[in-house]
């Protein structure tokens, strides 16, 4: 038996909406004429952002932490995060009346920052890395007790994210194509779980930024790599994908279609072009599926493409540069 078909199945999926439902909302989806007439094929945008905490995170952690006994909740919970899973699992254990310590590297941006101490969580800053911050959430786990909740390599987070797949297929029953911003595979890999499961033909497109792409690099080589983290503005898409990676690395491996790098200087672009045509903010992350599209990299095909908006947590600094550089 694999370690996929031992820990994850489409019924996960299903079970985690039912249990999800009281504390997640299912998400809007927006068709958006001016990309699809840049595609000539009908682009649609599943816009995450909507949820209180800004991310598509707070799916995962919603299944995961309601998932745990009565015990492990009066314990606590804590976890490493590069932010935006750091204030989905504080949000969820708020309202759950849970406490939680949230791990972080110094390179986590202001803004996550100050929206991690507006939910309440207790928050250690440590390193220069999400795999630096891993590090201190298990020290924590082994001083005090408390469950780790995994940022992505965990069968409950894993699907959690893929309820979003459910949403689409319900939404988009022309659906050929989606696009997924890709880090450590838990988002990409729940979402081809649920298409694929249903319909093995829809392709999946993972998209990451050009610096520090683990994942990406991980698949070249065969095996879970390390790579030091760089300055981008796909800051969510950062941190390694564990070397003892149980299940999002082979789970990327059978359900990705394609994967593209995308350059920051499209990134940058893509998200002002955004805030421009759309009035919509997104943080880097969610901009490189939109990059895909404006760079023409999805083949074509008929059939409707949806692009996943993961994130809107970004500094009001960086949405200032980047328009100012858009408008030049």
């Amino acid at each position: 038996m694999t370690k996929e078909t031992k820990g994850i199945n489409i019924r996960d999926v299903w079970e985690a909406r039912k249990r999800i439902g009281h504390l997640v909302n299912k998400t809007p989806i927006i068709h958006s004429s001016i990309l699809s007439e840049k595609m000539g094929r009908n682009v649609y945008l599943k816009l995450e952002t909507v949820h209180e905490v800004g991310a598509f995170k707070v799916r995962g952690a919603a299944n995961k932490i309601l998932s745990l006994s009565d015990e492990e909740k009066k314990r606590g919970v804590a976890t490493y995060s590069t932010g935006n899973h750091g204030m989905a699992v504080a949000y969820v254990a708020k309202k759950l009346g849970i406490d939680a310590i949230v791990c972080i590297s110094n390179r986590v941006p202001k803004a996550k920052v100050d929206s991690l101490k507006r939910l309440g969580a207790q928050i250690e800053i440590v390193g220069e890395s999400q795999d630096a911050a891993g590090v201190r959430c298990y020290e924590l786990e082994k001083e005090m007790g408390l469950t780790v909740i995994e940022p992505f390599d965990d069968p409950h987070i894993i699907s959690g994210q893929g309820t979003i797949g459910l949403e689409l297929l319900e939404d988009l029953p022309q659906l050929t194509d989606v696009i997924v911003p890709l880090s450590g595979g838990g988002l990409l890999s729940g979402i081809g779980l649920a298409l694929k499961s249903n319909d093995r033909d829809i392709r999946v497109t993972g998209v990451s930024m050009e610096k520090s792409a683990v994942m990406y690099e991980s698949l070249k080589a065969g095996k879970p790599v390390l790579l030091e983290e760089s300055e981008t503005l796909a800051d969510s898409l950062l941190g390694g994908i564990g070397l003892e990676n149980q299940y999002t690395f082979q789970l990327v491996q059978k359900y990705m279609d394609d994967c593209l790098l995308i350059p920051e200087d499209e990134i940058a672009y893509s998200m002002g072009f955004m805030m421009d045509k759309h009035r919509m903010i997104m943080e880097g992350a969610a901009a490189t599926g939109i990059a895909a599209v404006l760079g023409n990299k999805i083949p074509c095909h008929e059939g409707d493409i949806a692009v996943i908006i993961s994130g809107q947590n970004i500094d009001l600094s960086i949405v200032h540069t980047v328009i100012q550089d858009y408008l030049k």
